[in-house]
């Protein structure tokens, strides 16, 4: 038996928990004993709530503003500035609280999503580490790390001179450890093990096929469907399923389309199941009152509308299901504009000209079938992919890092 920490140290949303939880499970199943430090321990609280007997403790993480950095945000090293790391002094203080946790918990292999704090705390506890999680934060080996802003045309020599910086800190750290430094700074994200938890069509970074140790697939929640049922509105017009945010500029005037075409749509907008007054009504429009069943929804739809969270969207291209994509922030708009390229069965909204051409959009979303031919292509190409043979492959990983610990 060996005792794993599992830690999630940056990004938001439920994804990071979801994606730990099975993970914790099956190690737990074959006798190991695991640690959860995460950076939220209360919006995951009920999807682990039967995670029984597993230890969770708040993460070291920075809960400060940073000000003055170039905006907006264009590489991870400059997410990383945000973070705490612009002062070596504040990198070393997040990395010794992982270092703690480390060590009071006899912690033999470190497994991090999203936590770059904690592999270099890793790194001088002297223990292996797998990381894991989708592209965007597990960059290539590239100098200098890729831009998560293509479309701004970064300059070369500002994503350098950040690069470097995060690297001097990350080094100052170690030797102040008597560690050896760093040579390049992707091994801050990837550890000794990175398990890329996405495909080639959905990377960031545009990766080809071979460029990877091992695509392991996206992770989603296995037990979405606990979620709403689908209530379909009346009528014989086309099925859409809109997992939507009041954030969106956009959002309510994409509603109006699809009914205007006729759709019948089930619309779940967060703001709106708590209570916020609907951006538009309709008998066509349906709005949750919770979380849909993905599972209950997907195969019935004849379009989703997302934001492009990488979960909804693989969700939807294994349903074959084309998707029209309302990206809302960095990580979402790389994945729109890679997914749309790359499937040839999503649309990316940001990438469509004003006054946007909703109606020709929706035309040919849901009246050419090529898109949809496209999205049951992808579904057929990964017909064989499941969360049980993921589990299994990834905790077999962990565990092969026992002989270095």
């Amino acid at each position: 038996m060996a005792k794993f920490l599992m830690g999630w140290e940056l990004g938001d949303g439920l994804g990071h928990a979801a994606r730990i939880k099975p993970l914790a499970q099956e190690l737990q199943r074959r006798g190991h004993e695991t640690l959860l430090v995460l950076r939220d321990l209360v919006q995951p609280a009920e999807i682990l709530q039967d995670l029984q007997g597993t230890p969770r403790l708040q993460a070291p993480h920075w809960q400060h503003q940073t000000r003055g950095l170039p905006q907006p945000l264009a590489s991870l090293p400059e997410i990383l500035l945000s973070q705490g790391w612009l002062l070596a002094a504040h990198a070393r203080a997040l990395v010794e609280g992982w270092l703690a946790a480390i060590r009071l918990s006899g912690s033999q292999v470190l497994v991090a999503d999203y936590a770059p704090s904690a592999v270099l705390a890793a790194r001088i506890a002297g223990i292996p580490c797998a990381t894991m999680g989708i592209g965007f934060y597990m960059p290539p080996d590239t100098t200098p790390l890729p831009s998560i802003r293509p479309e701004l045309n970064i300059p070369t020599q500002r994503l350098l001179d950040t690069e470097r910086l995060v690297l001097a800190n990350a080094n100052a750290v170690l030797a102040a450890h008597g560690k050896p430094p760093l040579g390049r700074l992707h091994e801050l994200y990837t550890g000794d093990r990175p398990l890329l938890c996405t495909w080639p069509e959905l990377d960031h970074y545009g990766r080809p096929e071979s460029a990877a140790q091992g695509w392991f697939g996206p992770t989603f929640l296995a037990d979405a469907d606990k979620g709403e049922r689908p209530a379909w509105p009346a009528g014989t017009g086309p099925r859409v399923f809109a997992y939507l945010k009041s954030g969106h500029p956009d959002h309510a005037a994409w509603l109006q389309a699809l009914v205007d075409k006729g759709c019948r749509v089930i619309c779940y907008l967060p703001e709106v199941a708590a209570g916020k007054p609907p951006p538009l009504r309709s008998p066509l429009l349906h709005y949750a009152a919770r979380p849909v069943s993905l599972g209950a929804v997907l195969p019935d739809s004849d379009l989703i509308v997302c934001h492009a969270g990488e979960a909804t969207l693989a969700q939807g291209l294994l349903a074959g299901v084309p998707l029209l994509l309302l990206p809302m922030q960095a990580e979402q708009a790389v994945m729109a504009r890679v997914a749309a390229a790359r499937t040839g069965a999503a649309i990316n909204a940001a990438e469509l000209p004003r006054p946007l051409p909703m109606a020709a959009t929706l035309g040919r979303l849901l009246d050419d079938g090529r898109m949809r031919e496209n999205a049951v292509a992808f579904a057929a190409r990964y017909r064989g992919f499941s969360h049980a043979g993921q589990t299994t492959r990834m905790v077999n990983e962990f565990e092969a890092l026992l002989s270095r610990s």
